[in-house]
């Protein structure tokens, strides 16, 4: 493939952080105001758990364990694949940042009512039980 031809991907990481009581931190994010799970690129040179924890504890000042991977999803029109991860809270007391206005912890029916589709499924996978990450296509807003 020529590099006129060659198209580029971005790999950024998000994670589902499920406290004991079930409950997931998000965000609000300040650029959109949209309701989404933490998370951000990759940086060039950054193993992949160490982006998952570095992106949450930047976006919230929380501090996780990195327990597994549970969903891979590609955004079709923009050229991004996120990895989510499930994560466990070493911490829980929350502070806001420059890219977040809100910073809660959420149900799963919370979830479902304040965030798109694309990434309240996130959550989902990441609260199943079973070890097989999920794979899916979207296209910004809703799964294809």
């Amino acid at each position: 493939m020529t590099s006129d031809t060659a198209k580029l991907h971005s790999v950024s990481v998000a994670r589902v952080v499920v406290r004991e009581d079930g409950r997931v931190l998000a965000i609000r994010r300040a650029d959109n105001g949209t309701w989404e799970l933490p998370g951000g690129v990759l940086e060039l040179d950054e193993a992949v758990e160490d982006g998952v924890r570095r992106e949450v504890y930047e976006e919230t000042g929380i501090k996780v364990c990195v327990e597994r991977l549970t969903g891979v999803y590609k955004n079709l029109r923009r050229g991004v694949i996120a990895l989510v991860f499930r994560c466990s809270p070493e911490n829980q007391i929350a502070r806001l940042s420059d890219e977040s206005i809100e910073v809660a912890w959420l149900t799963p029916d919370e979830v479902a009512e304040r965030m798109a589709e694309v990434y309240a499924v996130r959550v989902l996978d990441g609260l199943r039980g079973d070890a097989a990450p999920s794979v899916r296509t979207h296209d910004g807003r809703h799964l294809l």
